[in-house]
């Protein structure tokens, strides 16, 4: 089964239209669920990217984008729990040259656990620490 991570930023490409990464994000997307392919996604990123649409596109564009999420049989969701957040931690003080945040390291953690090279977003931080990322 083919798997990618989708970050706040991949989220935020998808659901703003104003984004400059829009129609590309779109188009993987839907290419990706075509090849059938799933997403994969954790909690902390949902809490992100919930923040986010709020503060930029308003508390309905928030909801919207919930219910899509939470419906879809085609994004798993992980959960970050005490293990998973001390390995992060690993992550986060080990790297001092580079600006990760705590909400990257966790999905790293995520995507090394279950083998996930891929990740939609446009968030520089997933190809430092070694990860393919998408639309490219």
């Amino acid at each position: 089964m083919k798997r990618a991570f989708v970050d706040t930023a991949g989220w935020m490409m998808l659901a703003d239209e104003a984004d400059p990464l829009h129609l590309r994000a779109v188009s993987f997307r839907d290419r990706w669920l075509l090849d059938g392919g799933v997403f994969v996604c954790s909690d902390y990123v949902m809490d992100e990217t919930l923040t986010l649409l709020r503060m930029r596109l308003g508390l309905d564009a928030a909801k919207d984008w919930w219910e899509v999420v939470r419906a879809s049989a085609r994004i798993s969701w992980d959960r970050v729990d005490a293990s998973r957040a001390e390995r992060a931690l690993a992550w986060f003080f080990r790297w001092q040259d580079k600006s990760f945040s705590f909400t990257d390291c966790t999905s790293f953690v995520i995507m090394r656990e279950r083998r996930i090279r891929l990740a939609l977003t446009s968030d520089k931080h997933f190809n430092q620490a070694g990860f393919d990322t998408a639309p490219g």
